[in-house]
């Protein structure tokens, strides 16, 4: 443990994302929905993707791990595959009514098991913590795991 007396931010982390994947299974499980196709839902709820590869790389799943999901979803009605209209042999993903409908309830659900465990913060450390993990969460794969540069004062 460093001088500070905080453990590593991994250290830290890693147990409580996987208590939030456990507690997720069940309401995820309630929306017939497994970890990985709500990870492709949220992604496609964004904005629709032009490949199986990038949405993969989006979700930082294997490509060959998804198509089964991607079936899966599709039979099901949840997502659709239209060929692009500038490369036919391009299909581009994109979530249906039915996709955006079981998304946003999943959704909902996750999100009021997550106001259970952020009640117990002050509503000020609340939003500086949701705040910060917004902006470590979208920085680039690359630029957390090279060196990370200090910011010149």
């Amino acid at each position: 443990m460093a001088d500070d007396g905080r453990a590593d931010l991994a250290a830290m982390l890693a147990p409580l994302v996987r208590a939030l994947v456990a507690a997720e299974r069940p309401i995820l499980d309630e929306h017939g929905l497994t970890m990985w196709g709500y990870s492709v839902l949220l992604a496609l709820a964004e904005q629709p993707t032009r490949t199986q590869a990038a949405l993969a790389e989006s979700i930082g799943a294997d490509k060959t791990r998804i198509i089964g999901v991607l079936d899966d979803l599709q039979e099901r009605g949840l997502l659709q595959r239209d060929p692009d209209p500038n490369d036919r042999r391009v299909r581009v993903l994109s979530l249906t009514e039915d996709g955006r409908r079981v998304c946003g309830a999943a959704q909902a659900d996750i999100r009021k098991m997550e106001e259970t465990l952020l009640a117990r913060l002050p509503a000020a450390d609340r939003r500086g913590f949701l705040r910060a993990l917004r902006v470590l969460s979208t920085l680039p794969r690359g630029e957390i795991i090279g060196r990370v540069r200090t910011p010149d004062p």
